[in-house]
């Protein structure tokens, strides 16, 4: 059981606005559910949009500043014609009725929606299918009515995530965008055989600009076209399913596209529909439009879209992105989040804040197995505590510090100077009652403009020296270094631990979607696999590594206990410290092996499980794996003497006498 953040005496001073915080989400919540379940009032993505009944078509808008709507399309030659005009019902809402031959499958459509001062063609707001002309590139709604029979149960679940991080279409190895089955068919079985108990898929909410990485969503309830239909991304989550792997979705509702023509910008004219008017209204760094959290039908629609996933495409949960600019009226930038009094200092949205714990009220309400992550760089206390324990209900929190960490201790510090107490800190540092998810790399390190980190340990020889018939120092240092931070990271993580895809087994190329700078090339918006399976180059030893690692984590259910440090020696670089029953050995010294190195532990018998060190991993096996390594007794103290060589780690399992 998490415990409340009350028991943080730091926020003693800020009980009153914690208070009052949650006060406002259960008043919210009365307020919308009139005492009902909060998945009562998540039902738009059922009454709104297109759906096919028995004897008839019907198509529901809320557009409260519209004069006049009109259905346009294939089936009308685009023309406002009177027999497709939309009648008002109530508050701003709209619809029309049509015969069942009125409409076909695979037929394309918009509204035209007229204003005061102006009119424009528009996409449904709840659009389920969105297709881009491949001539003009410009989107339309399709009308979409194909079935999908789920084949397994509907969710998976996971008590501590090992993610893989992918994009459907970059996932290929082809220089052009994959799609759902190739993920289905070649990287789902590759997933599973590594070890990973999750996958986040990016960019699935349909967004227009491909090199967005999906993060400007115009269609929020239509997943992407580019990679396929709608059934054969379920097939995709049925298929991990029965492989027993959950599938998180990478969800937007930090900020939307402010495309009016395809997304919800002035959708019926008014520049506050969804979003805040003025400047608040505009995300002064993404150039894209911030959602007004307050509005009753704003909340509804996001609540809906959350409903949606989990109950149409059995997504086990969501990465929330941007959590962050939601939060605070300055989006985060530019601050540095030193001290308690930065999160209470009205700097708050305390709308979004109120919508962020009803969204997770409401998935956990509809899949209890389900899980939800926050991608927040404040550290907000009580974020990823329960709503009952006074937080906002996230389930984990992207430990985002980790990956900066590694970044900066690679740019600014020679191997010599590697801290592992400062190490150790970075690594462990969160607050007691929230659960984390620590990552070397997310693809955020992998675009274009910053590095991965073997590109940072490699740089040019990634091209020239991968090859496994020659050793060059340089390249072996990075090879045990990828090593030894992966498993540094997973090993004192807190709760789960995620990678992006090809980044396990050091993908040579950063990540770069076609656009007018790169003459519109897919070169670098792919994963080269094949340099994974060639056994004359050395990628394939990481990725073994990585399984291996995986493997053991996952073994041992090291997430049970937290980590527990016995040596933390600045002048060897020796860093060893004890979770559950197994002990982490890292000797981060680029120069100097120890032998009889003498560790204070449990009496027993311990044996070497893993280490970065062996063959099979391209190492150099300077240690004796088949070997039981038992403690003698020196001054009434267990202790175990080892042989730790330099740029090693090694993991320990324990047994008693």
């Amino acid at each position: 059981m998490k415990e409340s953040i009350y028991n943080d005496p730091g926020l003693d001073k800020y009980k009153t606005v914690i208070q009052y915080r949650h006060n406002k989400f259960t008043q919210r919540k009365t307020l919308l559910t009139k005492g009902g379940a909060l998945s009562n009032i998540a039902n738009g993505y059922l009454y709104y949009g297109l759906h096919r009944y028995p004897d008839k078509w019907v198509l529901r808008e809320w557009a409260p500043n519209a004069l006049e709507i009109y259905l346009i399309g294939d089936f009308n030659n685009w023309q406002q014609r009177k027999e497709f005009a939309f009648y008002e019902t109530y508050n701003g809402n709209w619809e029309i009725e049509l015969p069942l031959d009125s409409l076909k499958q695979g037929m394309l459509y918009k509204l035209w929606i007229k204003w005061d001062d102006g009119a424009g063609e528009r996409i449904p707001a709840y659009c389920r299918r969105v297709v881009q002309d491949d001539v003009n590139k410009i989107f339309s709604a399709q009308v979409w009515t194909h079935e999908y029979q789920w084949k397994y149960k509907k969710s998976v679940q996971v008590k501590n995530p090992l993610i893989y991080e992918a994009h459907i279409g970059m996932a290929g190895e082809e220089e052009a965008v994959s799609t759902y089955i190739h993920f289905r068919e070649k990287i789902l079985p590759y997933i599973a055989k590594m070890g990973y108990n999750t996958i986040q898929l990016m960019a699935i909410q349909e967004h227009p600009y491909y090199g967005s990485f999906g993060y400007q969503v115009a269609n929020f309830f239509a997943p992407s076209s580019r990679f396929g239909t709608p059934e054969e991304l379920k097939e995709l989550i049925d298929e991990a399913h029965c492989l027993n792997i959950a599938v998180v979705l990478d969800i937007v509702h930090s900020h939307a596209v402010k495309n009016e023509t395809d997304g919800l910008s002035r959708f019926d004219g008014s520049f506050d529909l969804y979003f805040h008017s003025g400047e608040r209204g505009m995300h002064p760094v993404w150039n894209s439009r911030c959602f007004d959290y307050g509005k009753n039908e704003v909340v509804a629609f996001l609540l809906s879209n959350c409903k949606y996933w989990v109950e149409e495409f059995h997504f086990d949960g969501f990465r929330f992105d941007g959590v962050t600019s939601m939060m605070y009226y300055d989006h985060g930038i530019g601050r540095d989040f030193t001290n308690y009094s930065m999160y209470y200092d009205g700097n708050q949205d305390e709308d979004a804040i109120t919508y962020l714990t009803l969204a997770n009220e409401l998935i956990h309400e509809l899949n209890p197995n389900g899980f939800t992550i926050a991608e927040d760089v404040s550290g907000m206390p009580g974020l990823a505590s329960p709503v009952d324990k006074m937080g906002i209900g996230f389930d984990y929190r992207m430990a985002m510090g980790i990956a900066d960490f590694w970044v900066k201790l690679l740019k600014t510090k020679r191997d010599e100077e590697w801290h592992v107490g400062d190490m150790f800190y970075e690594l462990t540092n969160k607050r007691k009652e929230e659960s984390t998810i620590s990552y070397v790399e997310s693809h955020d390190q992998a675009m274009v403009g910053d590095k991965t980190i073997i590109f940072r340990l490699l740089d040019s020889l990634m091209y020239t020296d991968m090859n496994v018939f020659g050793h060059n120092p340089k390249v072996d240092r990075g090879i045990a270094l990828h090593k030894m931070i992966r498993l540094a990271t997973i090993a004192t993580a807190g709760n789960g631990y995620l990678t992006f895809m090809g980044n396990e087994f050091g993908h040579p190329e950063w990540i770069d979607f076609p656009r007018e700078g790169n003459d519109w090339s897919y070169k670098y918006a792919r994963r080269q696999w094949s340099l994974e399976k060639d056994t004359n180059l050395r990628y394939r030893f990481l990725a073994e590594f990585e399984h291996a690692m995986l493997e053991e984590i996952t073994k041992y259910s090291i997430f049970d206990e937290r980590p527990a440090v016995i040596v933390q020696s600045t002048n060897e670089q020796v860093l060893v410290f004890k979770r559950r029953d197994l002990l982490f050995v890292f000797n981060f010294s680029p120069v100097k092996s120890y032998t009889d190195y003498p560790i204070d532990v449990s009496e027993g018998v311990y044996n070497i499980i893993l280490n970065t060190d062996e063959s099979r991993f391209d190492g150099f096996d300077l240690v004796e794996m088949n070997y039981d390594y038992i403690t003698r007794k020196v001054k009434d103290k267990d202790v175990l003497k080892l042989y730790i060589p330099a740029r090693s780690a090694y993991i320990m399992s324990y047994r008693k006498l």
